[in-house]
């Protein structure tokens, strides 16, 4: 296979299927990938479905695009996206091509430690019941790595434990024991709460005192991907703007985010606009990594931007992303949804660090387009093309109706359903 490249000259002028076809050129996806990717037809059938949830009634559909430009550490990468707000994919295609200029995003990465969490109340001393836990550490995590023995063949594993005292509560004083867990290429959800539930009746033994919550933590703030992109201010110029005005005005964006949690909160959205269309294409509990976001972004007592900006010594606009992201390539959907499959097989992941960090740069790509936007044409002149054809198909428009009815919404800059209704029945007694 040739050396892959992400950048795709007029990818988006293409067609659903002649896309397809490069996205095969670009990975060597064979037929059946394709078809996974493709939808439709059945291929999370109602059967598979009727397995992984409850009472299921059928199935739900959703747009799945790729985002192109990618270099990730000096490899290019297309990225899979399920999202169903325009503008998503394409501005992160394009911030991804900014960024490409300059050589491309940068990441890192640490372990995949997890928390497993242990509430223990009514314990009569608090300090001796900690020191017996601890003192009782080796047999814990002896007990909690014989619920997962795969695991821990593979070098992962409850390997640290921890106790916590809250002296007040709503409902009085507890203990709550962590256990540390090496998670390796699984989200470890699963893995984490049988150890939770497996050491309990021990901790009760233990310190004499009831458990409750036995669960692993969402916040997962010893698992977490970076990502880095440096723009130049010659990539940032528009035929109104300098470069160097661009980023005067995305820094004051940043700035901004920030100081400000209502602004931080929409800001932080922005990151996670590329981030969660990821996490569903590639079947991952992307409700944990937006709570674990969130959380994170407010460790330090106040909510704030998760994203870091600032211009450097040579004037390049440098962007860091760091946040908790829990993500496998093991387990969960990721095996049993055949078009996550694909879509993993696509990305040509070879860990679950790999793929945090490629999500980690999908969330530094959305922040750079909507701080872009932001700070020039404004957050709805990107949108406006998609959002007006939504609005025409769903005044009921179709085939070559959808493009001339959006296409004199945005000329006559009123992208409204009423307007989409009138410009149908005029264009409909024209052509029928």
């Amino acid at each position: 296979m040739g050396t892959k490249n992400s950048r795709i000259a007029g990818f988006y002028q293409l067609s659903p299927q002649q896309r397809l076809q490069e996205v095969k050129s670009f990975d060597g996806l064979n037929e059946t990938d394709l078809t996974m990717l493709r939808g439709g037809n059945g291929v999370l059938s109602v059967e598979r479905a009727d397995k992984m949830i409850e009472n299921v009634i059928g199935t739900f559909e959703l747009p799945l695009g790729v985002a192109t430009n990618f270099r990730i550490n000096g490899r290019d990468k297309l990225i899979p996206m399920v999202v169903e707000e325009p503008s998503i994919v394409a501005g992160a295609s394009f911030a991804a091509k900014l960024v490409r200029e300059s050589g491309g995003f940068t990441t890192s990465s640490t372990r995949s430690l997890m928390i497993g969490q242990v509430q223990l109340v009514n314990i009569a001393e608090p300090a001796t019941a900690r020191e017996t836990i601890l003192a009782h550490r080796d047999e814990i995590l002896g007990l909690a790595n014989a619920q997962s023995t795969s695991l821990v063949k593979l070098g992962g594993g409850a390997e640290d434990l921890e106790v916590h005292y809250f002296p007040t509560s709503p409902t009085g004083p507890m203990l709550v024991v962590h256990l540390v867990v090496d998670c390796l290429d699984a989200m470890g959800a699963n893995a984490i709460n049988s150890m939770a539930e497996a050491v309990a009746p021990m901790l009760e033994r233990l310190t004499g005192g009831r458990a409750y919550l036995r669960i692993l933590s969402n916040l997962t703030d010893r698992r977490l991907a970076k990502a880095t992109a440096v723009i130049t201010p010659a990539a940032l110029a528009r035929p109104d703007m300098s470069g160097e005005e661009v980023i005067e005005g995305m820094l004051h964006a940043y700035a901004f985010a920030a100081v400000d949690p209502y602004r931080a909160t929409t800001h932080n959205k922005g990151i996670l606009n590329g981030i969660d269309p990821v996490l569903i294409a590639t079947g991952q509990d992307w409700r944990a990594v937006e709570s674990g976001a969130h959380a994170y972004a407010a460790r330090d007592g106040r909510y704030t931007s998760l994203s870091t900006w600032y211009r450097d010594e040579q004037g390049n606009l440098v962007g860091e992303l760091e946040m908790p992201l829990a993500v496998g390539i093991v387990g969960g959907a990721t095996k049993v949804h055949p078009a996550a499959q694909a879509s993993l097989k696509l990305l040509g992941v070879q860990s679950a660090r790999e793929l945090a960090e490629i999500c980690a740069c999908a969330g530094l790509a959305s922040n750079i387009a909507a701080m872009r936007a932001l700070a020039t044409e404004g957050i709805q002149q990107g949108h406006m093309s998609l959002h007006a054809r939504q609005i025409a198909m769903s005044a009921g428009a179709t085939g070559t109706l959808v493009d001339l009815v959006s296409e004199q919404m945005i000329r006559e800059r009123n992208i409204k359903p009423v307007r989409a209704s009138e410009l149908l029945h005029e264009l409909t007694d024209v052509f029928v």
